[in-house]
């Protein structure tokens, strides 16, 4: 058969083949993620639009009217801020330990990280009640050894266990991307900087952070996110009767099940759908460098 021929049939195969995926993904954005995905999200931005079947921004006016937004807001950004930081201290403190550190359990102890992230989140929050709320085992344990009147530990129904309960949960998510950076450093240039005299901290800062600040940055953003939707520690935590801490999630769940307000529900969840989404471009963009490296 002629080049020119088989190069021919080559051509044509490819285009069938580029033709039968391009109606694969067809199929799938229709059957699947049509009323799956799209269709819902599409109808949460149109309700959130629209007033008596009439284009309106009276829902949005309404959210960020609304005396207790700004409190709203404020709160989810302050716990945001304070457990996504603190988780990604520790997440990359315990990559490090891991990886340039390593003691017997080391492997055990980064398996048991990795299946951490598997556990749903509100079970943390139980076991951190179970443990150390005011009737937990180790509160008790020291209200007896200590012949205290009232249990020590009275803290996790409030900002203070909310925080706890996700640097706990989210660290773990830090450590994979951490670690997975951490092993594509070329060693050879972190014992040439300890051979010129370069001590820890100054190795960690001018060689290993320049080099591995992608997954580490991916890894921070990662948690981020995933802490800004959290949800399930906040509702055992954060929804005591004398606390009531309200974040965005909270307040989007009120507004649609307990005061039937779909529309400000709806501009609650717009808003924070817009978040979501910026903090997951900014992932992608930090993720595609770290591939490229």
């Amino acid at each position: 058969m002629p080049n020119s021929t088989r190069n021919s049939a080559h051509a044509q195969a490819g285009k069938r083949r580029e033709r039968k995926a391009q109606w694969h993904l067809l199929f799938i954005l229709v059957v699947v993620l049509g009323p799956l995905v799209v269709y819902p999200l599409a109808r949460l931005i149109m309700l959130s639009f629209s007033d008596a079947h009439v284009v309106s921004l009276r829902a949005y006016r309404a959210f960020f009217g609304n005396p207790e937004t700004r409190g709203v807001i404020g709160t989810t950004l302050g716990i945001l801020f304070a457990s996504a930081s603190l988780a990604s201290l520790l997440g990359v403190a315990l990559a490090s330990m891991l990886f340039f550190r390593p003691f017997a359990g080391a492997k055990l102890l980064t398996r048991f990280l990795e299946l951490f992230v598997a556990f749903p989140s509100f079970l943390v929050a139980f076991t951190l009640i179970f443990l150390y709320g005011s009737q937990g085992s180790v509160s008790i344990g020291l209200q007896r050894l200590f012949s205290l009147d009232n249990p020590p530990m009275d803290f996790l129904f409030g900002i203070g266990g909310v925080i706890l309960a996700e640097v706990v949960f989210y660290a773990p998510f830090v450590v994979r991307p951490t670690l997975a950076s951490y092993a594509t450093l070329d060693m050879r240039l972190v014992e040439a900087a300890k051979s010129l005299g370069a001590d820890g901290w100054m190795v960690a800062t001018k060689v290993i952070l320049p080099l591995a600040w992608p997954g580490i940055a991916a890894g921070t953003i990662l948690c981020f996110l995933l802490t800004l939707n959290e949800f399930g520690i906040l509702l055992v935590l954060g929804s005591a009767h004398l606390i009531n801490l309200i974040t965005l999630p909270i307040a989007i769940y009120s507004a649609a099940t307990v005061d039937l307000d779909l529309p400000m529900a709806t501009a609650g969840s717009v808003v924070m759908l817009l978040m979501s989404l910026s903090l997951y471009a900014l992932y992608r963009r930090v993720n595609k460098k770290t591939g490229a490296r």
